[in-house]
């Protein structure tokens, strides 16, 4: 990649790329794009401890909007319960936070083409009695606020006819972080998420069994999927033009091999 991007630290900073980006319409040149973003998510938004922002959501944005739009671009952190309401409130352009392309939100903005494949899973720690979906029933799980693995433990405790306690986290490391110190005995969520907390604690494991995505005929991962679902980046509903040239550079960076580039750097296989 050609730039990097970092994450505004002071509020007053973050406060004029927000101006700066949600003025003016598109054609790239002198307008910088405001991106709204959970953060961290790993890995698909986080920063490093040298202040730098990177992930995969990261690098899609410097392909699309620097390197095939001529835009620059800037990401914003903000809480993902209130992300749709502070797009629609014009406090950034776009949306990329690893968000999934629900009907439900599609009613409130509008959505690029999809440019990432998900699955609900479920984490248990090693030690854990927990084997198969059935034995979370009557305990206790740690859950995003307003993501879809909120809503996927949702749908689970309503299978179990109401006996599934959720526990509901400002970000997703307040859910890994209640894990760890046994305050709820899985967490619900985005699959490659999930695996890099797997991957760097030692200390969980995926629940296995059969479940959505192969029951929709996909190439199912080795652990229970729950959901099968679909990233896209968020646009306010009157802003068609962006989307319009995004899904035009969404296009490209996957036909030249840009996209499979990018994956391959964060994701394996």
């Amino acid at each position: 990649m050609k730039r990097r991007t970092y994450l505004k630290g002071a509020a007053g900073s973050a406060a004029t790329f927000t101006l700066a980006g949600c003025l003016g319409g598109g054609g790239g040149g002198s307008e910088t794009i405001t991106i709204g973003s959970d953060i961290p998510y790993r890995p698909f938004e986080w920063e490093t401890t040298e202040g730098e922002l990177t992930g995969f959501d990261v690098d899609i944005a410097q392909a699309v909007f620097a390197d095939e739009l001529g835009y620059e671009h800037e990401f914003q952190k903000t809480s993902f319960d209130g992300i749709i309401p502070s797009l629609n409130n014009g406090n950034f352009r776009v949306i990329m936070s690893a968000m999934t392309i629900t009907e439900e939100r599609a009613e409130k903005i509008d959505f690029s083409d999809a440019y990432f494949t998900a699955y609900q899973t479920v984490i248990v720690l090693n030690n854990s009695d927990i084997a198969a979906k059935e034995d979370l029933k009557g305990k206790t799980v740690g859950v995003q606020k307003g993501t879809t693995g909120a809503a996927a433990a949702d749908a689970l405790k309503e299978e179990f006819g109401g006996d599934l306690t959720i526990q509901r986290y400002d970000q997703v490391n307040g859910a890994f972080d209640a894990l760890i110190n046994n305050q709820v005995v899985a967490v619900v969520n985005d699959n490659t998420v999930n695996a890099e907390f797997v991957n760097q604690s030692e200390n969980a494991k995926f629940l296995e069994g059969a479940g959505a995505a192969e029951d929709q005929g996909k190439d199912a991962p080795p652990y229970l999927t729950l959901t099968v679902e679909e990233y896209g980046i968020g646009f306010r509903q009157d802003d068609d033009d962006l989307r319009e040239e995004v899904n035009g550079a969404l296009a490209t960076i996957k036909d030249n091999g840009t996209y499979d580039e990018i994956y391959s750097k964060y994701f394996s296989g």
